[in-house]
């Protein structure tokens, strides 16, 4: 049995020739088709058209062999891509927020002790157990939220048995979770307490013993480095990631979210999947991305909370390249996976357009995770993930109403959640 939606009122993101990812002047176009129907089955896209089409199929809109949809004054946008998160991690950090507001910085509030190494403390000390059931109340969070696909980090471990720990558990999410879940070993996410001081020693027990038993038991898709001041230098990174790809783990970096670290160069020259944060980007950044097969994926969530500068969004687009938008879903710097919301501070802060910022959280952030054949677009043979909305005027609405809950149905792999 299928399940037909019709009398869509817009049909978003749809390609019948799909793309891998859009750029520049591209990300300001995107598929739509009014009056539209949506047929799933098998878990898939099946078929998709105007609903002056439908007529022509019988099959489809017959209730003893589909389910059906009404989705009249609706809209049907293909799910999320959430290609950079942390969610997995035990308790929260509320306390360092307070701090935030009396003045003190991220690198400030690292060196008292807090931050990821506060997070890391409070992981040792939870049971595995226990870290599945938080993660899995902010998954159920994100699902609600139009999330069909994410990204999910370890890195609150910084030793060999709590990053496994972490590991372990986003791999039972991606067993017993609807949602499509890639995994990235984050073990340089920073220096622990009892290497401080030792920095080159931390980054060869990441390379020499983490990695090779993460590679072991399968625990990762890829591997990711967190190349700026005061945490990792671009030797460091380097390192790490020759020796991730030498046992089949793709690059990822976070760069240039405090300094010109030179983070985006490295993740460029090992041809990494995504380079993330880029708050302090410039010429030498952009052209060196130009031409590349990394994606530039910016957490604007990540920068609101902070206080920094925003990325040069416009800059990077009108220099051709494509953008992915991400929540960074964390307990110390974006404590949010709301990816509308994240749609909405692509607007207002990065003066980004509406289509381009769903371009941005649908088939670049897809590819960001490299799901873009399979996510990310309404084609027919992609993962049918997708969400209606409540009725809304446009899609605009979506972006621009940044408070409101406009999502009523959630499908994922072809069923209603």
């Amino acid at each position: 049995m299928g399940l037909l939606i019709k009398n869509i009122k817009g049909l978003i993101q749809v390609e019948d020739d799909p793309k891998l990812k859009v750029c520049g002047k591209e990300m300001s176009l995107i598929g739509t088709i009014s009056d539209a129907y949506l047929y799933l089955e098998g878990g898939l896209i099946s078929d998709f058209g105007p609903m002056s089409l439908l007529n022509d199929n019988q099959r489809l809109s017959d209730p003893s062999e589909n389910s059906i949809i009404d989705a009249s004054g609706k809209f049907v946008f293909p799910s999320f891509c959430d290609s950079h998160t942390h969610l997995v991690y035990a308790g929260s950090r509320e306390g360092e927020f307070t701090d935030k507001i009396r003045g003190l910085t991220y690198e400030e509030i690292a060196l008292r002790g807090g931050g990821i190494l506060n997070s890391a403390l409070k992981l040792k000390e939870t049971s595995e157990d226990e870290l599945f059931r938080q993660s899995m109340v902010r998954i159920d969070e994100i699902i609600s939220k139009g999330t069909g696909a994410v990204e999910i980090k370890s890195g609150y471990g910084l030793s060999l048995e709590a990053e496994l720990k972490m590991l372990r558990v986003i791999r039972k999410i991606k067993e017993r979770s609807p949602l499509e879940v890639k995994a990235t070993f984050l073990g340089a996410h920073t220096v622990p307490i009892e290497y401080m001081g030792r920095r080159p020693d931390y980054v060869d027990l990441v390379i020499n013993e983490m990695i090779p038993v993460v590679a072991s038991e399968q625990l990762a898709d890829y591997i990711d480095v967190f190349c700026d001041e005061g945490f990792f230098t671009t030797v460091d990174t380097e390192r790490i990631l020759m020796a991730g790809l030498k046992y089949g783990l793709t690059a990822k970096i976070h760069a240039n979210e405090l300094a010109f670290s030179g983070g985006v160069q490295v993740a460029v020259k090992y041809n990494a999947l995504s380079v993330d944060h880029l708050e302090r980007s410039g010429d030498d950044e952009i052209e060196a991305l130009i031409g590349s097969g990394t994606m530039p994926t910016l957490l604007p969530g990540s920068a609101f909370f902070l206080g920094l500068p925003d990325a040069p969004a416009r800059k990077m687009i009108d220099a051709g390249l494509a953008l992915a938008l991400a929540s960074d879903y964390n307990p110390g710097s974006s404590p949010s996976g709301n990816m509308n919301l994240v749609m909405s501070m692509g607007c207002i802060k990065l003066k980004m357009l509406p289509v381009e910022v769903i371009n941005a959280i649908t088939i670049n952030s897809a590819y960001a995770m490299g799901l873009s054949e399979t996510h990310g677009s309404i084609a027919r043979g992609k993962v049918a993930n997708v969400f209606i909305t409540k009725e809304i005027p446009s899609l605009e609405f979506l972006p621009y109403a940044f408070g409101s809950d406009l999502i009523e149905t959630v499908i994922l792999k072809g069923k209603i959640i």
